[in-house]
């Protein structure tokens, strides 16, 4: 019995030992080096590799060759494919095994085919199977001593033009002004001081530039860039020794300040836009800083060309994977630059906004926010004096008025009359009696009390008071219409929602908390918490040449025009007599508006004084606000708001700039 137990003890241990010391297959060990591959392991796929193999490359070169390539080239979506075959062929420990190889790359899809030598040897008293590696499994006809190159060819930034084609955003010709070394002689100090004086640099930056490794006494050292219409100081500059010139391209912005909120402009992308870019983008690159360069940044950069290529020991190349050059799109706006150019200059001298739209086909021709700055200094690179001076600017010329809600002050009341007819609140007839300047529901209101500038006594009815612009009238008409009414209808006018489709970003008009009469009266007139955004106070007024209905606006020309966005906010006959009590607004001798009268116009229109202050009673600001139209050409409706109007006439600055628009 001990005899056969000994036996069964031996027998055991003779097959552990023998499957202890089973070598692995070769179809197994490419496999393992495959999976590797594949989780892109590089370390661990060194150590399969062949004496022979590791020989000619170390671990860390063959790691960090790999982990290079494939960062640099973008590899992703990696899959080396190997399907073992049935029987293998061993010949004088050699096994050979085909797989495939496929990945995307920066420049498109890579894919081919190799074949895997793999030898026998024995290590640590054990045999098995090792990759006879070389460069070809990284790409095929690899050598050593062969180069990866990534040539590229830059896309052409698409350009922003109006609807007629003019170019808002363009690559046009700019001047860079350079420093030939060896021209400076012993004046070297004076002359860089002189140039940093005039490009607003400091000194040590242009010495650093000078002091390039590259930098060759004879070569042009360039220094800044300027606007090809800086003759001026171009004329300073090429009059010191040294200093010199030439036409490169760069982005331009032939409008300048008259456009500068609504298209933005470009500049070198950082650190982190990097960082949060896609793949497209390098660290040369210029990218959208704000506006419409912005928005559109993905389709006006485009794709650039660029091409993986093996530059062979011999001088030939060998090109991998190429994807072609895509420029960017042309991005066509329905602004008019001659439009946006002519209410800039009327709004420029002031702090305000304005937008005009086409009211039939909901075009916005123009978009402008007061005051600006020069979109070509900053796209060619601000110095350091030109941004303390904007930043020192109280009036903040980085600010774009346009996207920002303001309380719309009287303008409100063309609103509030569609929504109160609409609702029967109040009808063409009906009057209240109004007496003096003050009014005041009940005593529950204690000191506060709507005020009007009218010194009309006596019975107002709706004509009249739109013609006055008497607030009072329209504070009582709210109370009687009652705060839901109200509420919803100017929920039927867009508040409290997007512009639909709307290109450039907007803040929506807010109705604002009404949860008192006082309030309620006050948001009758846009006063209380009431906030429109210029465009959308614009949009508003459509419905009246629209026979009711407002006008979907656009910005990008293609778009749908004339599409409606809120249909039949108001009856064809309420817009019809709204329309003529606007007109009396401006044709009326006690109209507040009559200040807009055009001699063989008749313009339309309405005023509007905001009161921007904490309580009743004090001094505060006013932002006066002007909408108009010609009724008889109604292509153009222009809404203005003018900042800082108090003692100034409330909305006469508005009233006076929107009609030498209609003049001009």
């Amino acid at each position: 019995m001990k005899k056969w137990f000994g036996m069964l003890l031996l027998l055991i241990s003779i097959v552990l030992i023998t499957g202890c010391n089973k070598e692995p297959k070769p179809e197994e060990r490419f496999t393992a080096y495959v999976q590797e591959w594949n989780k892109q392991n590089f370390d661990k796929m060194y150590d399969y590799l062949s004496e022979e193999a590791q020989e000619k490359v170390s671990k860390k070169d063959f790691t960090d060759r790999y982990k290079k390539i494939y960062s640099d080239l973008q590899i992703k979506n990696l899959k080396v494919d190997f399907k073992a075959p049935e029987e293998v062929e061993e010949k004088d420990g050699i096994v050979k095994f085909p797989f495939h190889v496929k990945m995307d790359s920066l420049a498109g899809e890579i894919a081919f085919d190799h074949t895997a030598v793999l030898k026998k040897e024995e290590r640590d008293d054990a045999k098995s199977w090792f990759v006879n590696w070389d460069t070809a499994f990284i790409f095929p006809n690899l050598e050593e001593g062969d180069k990866i190159s990534l040539p590229t060819t830059p896309a052409k930034r698409g350009d922003i033009v109006d609807k007629n084609g003019a170019g808002l955003a363009a690559t046009g010709k700019v001047t860079e002004i350079g420093i030939i070394p060896g021209e400076m002689g012993d004046d070297e100090e004076k002359i860089i001081k002189k140039v940093a004086d005039l490009l607003g640099l400091s000194e040590e930056k242009i010495t650093k530039d000078l002091s390039a490794s590259w930098v060759e006494p004879e070569h042009f050292v360039p220094i800044k860039k300027i606007p090809g219409d800086a003759n001026d100081l171009l004329e300073k500059l090429t009059a010191i020794p040294s200093v010199n010139n030439r036409t490169v391209q760069a982005r331009v912005y032939p409008l300048g300040e008259a456009a500068a909120h609504l298209i933005g402009y470009v500049g070198p992308i950082t650190a982190e836009e990097l960082e949060k870019a896609d793949s497209q983008y390098q660290s040369s690159d210029v990218i959208g800083k704000r506006g419409l360069e912005q928005v559109f940044e993905k389709k006006l950069k485009g794709e650039n060309g660029v091409k993986i290529v093996i530059n062979k020991k011999d001088g030939t190349e060998e090109v991998l994977a190429e994807k072609e050059v895509k420029d960017g799109e042309d991005i066509q706006l329905t602004i008019d630059a001659g439009v946006q150019n002519k209410i800039f200059n009327e709004l420029k001298d002031e702090t305000g906004t304005a937008a005009a739209l086409n009211p039939v086909s909901g075009e916005t021709l123009a978009l402008v926010s007061s005051p600006s700055f020069d979109p070509n200094t900053l796209s060619l690179g601000a110095t350091a004096k030109d941004w303390e001076k904007i930043e020192k600017n109280k009036k903040e010329p980085l600010m774009t008025r346009f996207k920002n809600g303001y309380a719309p002050g009287s303008v409100m009341k063309p609103i509030t009359t569609a929504i109160a007819l609409e609702a029967g609140a109040v009808d063409w007839n009906k009057t209240y009696d109004i007496k003096g300047l003050s009014w005041q529901k009940d005593s529950s209101w204690g000191g506060y009390s709507v005020t009007r500038v009218s010194d009309t006594n006596g019975a107002v009815n709706l004509e009249k008071a739109l013609v006055l612009s008497d607030n009072i009238f329209f504070a009582r008409t709210a109370l009687d219409l009652g705060k839901d009414k109200f509420v919803a209808g100017l929920k039927t006018f867009g508040f409290e929602e997007d512009i639909p489709d709307y290109t450039f970003p907007l803040e929506q008009s807010k109705i604002g908390k009404i949860d008192t009469d006082i309030a309620l009266a006050d948001s009758s007139y846009g006063q209380g918490q009431i906030e429109m955004n210029i465009v959308h106070l614009a949009t508003a007024y459509t419905p009246l040449m629209n026979k009711g209905n407002m006008i979907q606006p656009i910005l990008v020309k293609g778009e749908t025009d004339g599409a409606i966005w809120k249909k039949s906010v108001m009856s064809e006959k309420t817009a019809a007599d709204i329309q003529n009590a606007l007109l009396k607004v401006v044709e009326d001798p006690k109209g507040t508006a009559r200040g807009a009268k055009i001699a063989g116009k008749r313009i339309a229109g309405k005023t509007g004084t905001a009161e921007l202050k904490a309580k009743q009673g004090e001094k505060g600001k006013e932002n006066g606000f002007f909408v108009a139209y010609d009724t008889e050409k109604p292509d153009m409706l222009v809404a203005m708001m003018v900042e800082d109007v108090l003692g100034r006439g409330g909305s006469k600055p508005a009233v006076d700039r929107v009609k030498k628009v209609f003049e001009k």
